[in-house]
This record gives structure tokens, sequence and C-alpha cells, in this order.
């Protein structure tokens, strides 16, 4: 069953979307965390539950993360995506709290050629876990805020909140 709570946060209010797991901290594995209007962002849809109560450990978890007491989340979630999203995925996961990339960098970690940067940015785009996968810590290769899906002022927040310093 798909399950859903709203979380009034500092970046905005947020929609996480989970499904329920036995083997997931709380109980929840986390399949979405977007913001409302969000580009590919998810919507609520019929037959879906509200359960805040769900959330609560991942709710708990970003509360930390805002108060600047969590630099990694070790949570259980649930995407889908292409292969090579995914392997892009795993790149963003292992950028360090407070650091940043570039789509260049990441697509030298990938061991692809850095004229790949547009496919790498794309499969960022599709990041599904704003704020959990770290895709706001990839910048353009002059170190320019680009692209994010849950608009430039909130990845600039969270750069903000990090700290964010730009990885060599």
């Amino acid at each position: 069953m798909t399950i859903y709570a709203m979380l009034d946060s500092p970046l905005g209010e947020l929609l996480l979307v989970g499904e329920e797991s036995e083997t997931a901290t709380g109980g929840t594995a986390l399949s979405s965390l977007s913001v409302p209007g969000q580009k590919g962002g998810v919507t609520v849809q019929d037959g879906w539950h509200e359960d805040t109560d769900a959330f609560a450990e991942i709710i708990r978890r970003l509360g930390s993360y805002f108060d600047g007491e969590l630099t990694r989340f070790d949570i259980e979630y649930t995407t889908g995506g292409t292969p090579f999203q995914q392997q892009v995925w795993r790149v963003l996961e292992g950028i360090d709290y407070g650091t940043t990339l570039t789509y260049a960098q990441v697509a030298d970690r990938l061991g692809i050629p850095r004229s790949a940067s547009r496919a790498v940015g794309a499969a960022i785009g599709a990041n599904p876990l704003l704020v959990v996968r770290p895709c706001h810590r990839v910048l353009g290769s002059s170190g320019a805020l680009t692209g994010y899906a849950g608009g430039l002022d909130r990845k600039r927040q969270l750069l903000d909140l990090e700290n964010a310093r730009r990885a060599a």
C-alpha cells in the first residue's frame, strides 16, 4: 500500500511517499521526497493513505539533518530508475556532506566521457529523493547553481546549511 505524509520543513512543504516495509526502520521504505510544483515531482493519488506516523523515523532524521546534526541518511528506500540512473544516483549517495561535484566530475566517477554531462544531468534531474539522495551537491562546471528540480533557491539553502565547498 502506498502511504504519504506532508511535512513542514525549512524548504517549505515536503511530500513523503513510501511503502510499508517490515525490514525498514520505522516500518516505511521511502519512494519519493518532493516539493509541491517540483519538476517531475509526484502528487498524491487516489487510493494512497495518509499516515504521518509511518514516516516518524524518516521525519526525525530529516529534522536532524535540517538542524545540522545528521550528515548522511541511513534509511530504506525503494526507487526504480534505469540502470544508468541508478549508477548516477549511487555517485550522488557518495558525495560527502558539505562538498560538491560538477556534472563532469560525476561523469568522471562513472568512467564515462565528460561530454556525457547532459545525460548525467538528466539522470540527476530524475532523482525522486530530494535531500536524502543529495543531488543538490552537484553544480555546473563554473560552480554555478544549475538544474535542481526543487528550485535553485532550495538548492542554495541546502548548500548553505551544509557550508558546502567544492571537492577536488
